[in-house]
């Protein structure tokens, strides 16, 4: 008798430990999962295998494809990538990306995915720290060598190309084993 209350006082205490284990997790998992595209972007993936899952970034994983550039953003890194979104290539000229996808013409598409790259982990609070040092701006090298400028207006952070076109950060801090996506709703360019 002793032995069944003991088990079932057991049995018990291990339910309860599950149970806040799951809790545990569940609120670190939301701590540091963020939703993007409708999909779970797990910190303990890499860009590549979290940026799959967004519907919102298909055109970005299929330029990614068609230039090649899967296995350098699988690599260790860290390095962090403004991300545009499927509406952010659906603002550019019709046809661009049907045209840029070819593989004739991998070396440009390469040159402007690598232009919203930058090597190293920069989160929102590094950018805007550097923002505020840069009296308003920060100038950013990307792994392309171009430049980007981070900037501030009514609370969000911008990015601008050096042709000046502007992209709002939606969506920062999505952290990845190998770095970190800030979501852009625009397409930089590099100077031509």
């Amino acid at each position: 008798m002793k032995t069944l209350k003991l088990s079932k006082i057991v049995l018990g205490l291990s339910v309860m430990l599950v149970a806040n284990l799951g809790l545990a997790q569940d609120k670190m998992m939301s701590k540091d999962t963020k939703m993007v595209g409708g999909a779970a972007m797990y910190p303990s993936k890499n860009i590549v295998e979290n940026a799959v899952n967004s519907k919102d970034h298909t055109t970005l994983v299929a330029a990614v494809k068609a230039a090649e550039l899967l296995d350098v953003l699988q690599s260790e890194g860290p390095f962090t990538v403004f991300a545009p979104t499927n509406a952010a290539f659906d603002k550019l000229p019709e046809g661009t990306v049907a045209t840029l996808v070819m593989p004739e013409n991998k070396m440009q598409l390469q040159t402007i995915l690598k232009y919203h790259v930058v090597a190293g982990k920069w989160s929102a609070k590094n950018i805007a720290k550097m923002i505020k040092k840069g009296k308003g701006k920060a100038v950013i090298k990307t792994v392309s060598g171009g430049t980007l400028t981070a900037w501030e207006k009514d609370g969000a952070v911008y990015v601008s190309d050096e042709n000046g076109n502007s992209a709002q950060v939606t969506i920062a801090d999505v952290n990845q084993s190998n770095g970190v996506i800030h979501v852009i709703d625009t397409v930089l360019l590099p100077k031509s």
